[in-house]
């Protein structure tokens, strides 16, 4: 488990408890456990709405052959933000609805490609080819592949030559 996790499984309850203890101070305590409950209800309500429409979009990619790419971090968003919703708390609630709202989503599905992205580059360490480095992307050029297509024309692994398809008339053998 990364250390970032471990630590935010022991600070964020520690925050929501401070959190809850100072609104239940200053509204009460009864109207804070009718607020908890009342985001809670509206999250679960949220979920269903937003993972039957992510669900839905998901199948439709699949069902026209399209990458769904856009559709499976949708569909992610809406799981981790319904996980957010769920779990009693006000800071995670606010989390929990920038992730499953419809108008919030976009942004949060832009950061959440940016954080991948960057993670991806980090871990591979770049490729000179693609020119995919370490927190940038830009997909391969025709001056990449030119270049690629070069240093495999260079190396000794390939063998000239030509395919005879004894099918074709031309390439049969006379006789």
């Amino acid at each position: 488990m990364p250390w970032f996790v471990a630590v935010a499984l022991l600070v964020v309850p520690i925050i929501e408890i401070y959190v809850i203890i100072q609104i239940g101070q200053v509204i009460g305590g009864w109207p804070t456990v009718a607020l908890l409950i009342f985001e809670s209800a509206l999250g679960a309500w949220l979920i269903k709405r937003e993972g039957r429409r992510a669900w839905n979009a998901l199948q439709e990619a699949t069902r026209t052959a399209r990458m769904p790419g856009k559709e499976l971090a949708d569909a992610a968003l809406v799981l981790v933000g319904g996980t957010l919703l769920l779990t009693p708390g006000f800071i995670t609630d606010i989390f929990g609805f920038f992730f499953v709202l419809p108008f919030t989503r976009p942004l949060a599905r832009k950061v959440l490609s940016s954080f991948l992205s960057r993670r991806i580059a980090a871990q591979l360490g770049g490729n000179p080819i693609t020119g995919f480095m370490p927190g940038t992307f830009r997909p391969p050029t025709a001056d990449d592949t030119d270049r690629a297509h070069r240093e495999r024309a260079a190396s000794d692994d390939i063998v000239q030559g030509e395919v005879i398809d004894p099918d074709r008339p031309q390439d049969k053998p006379q006789g």
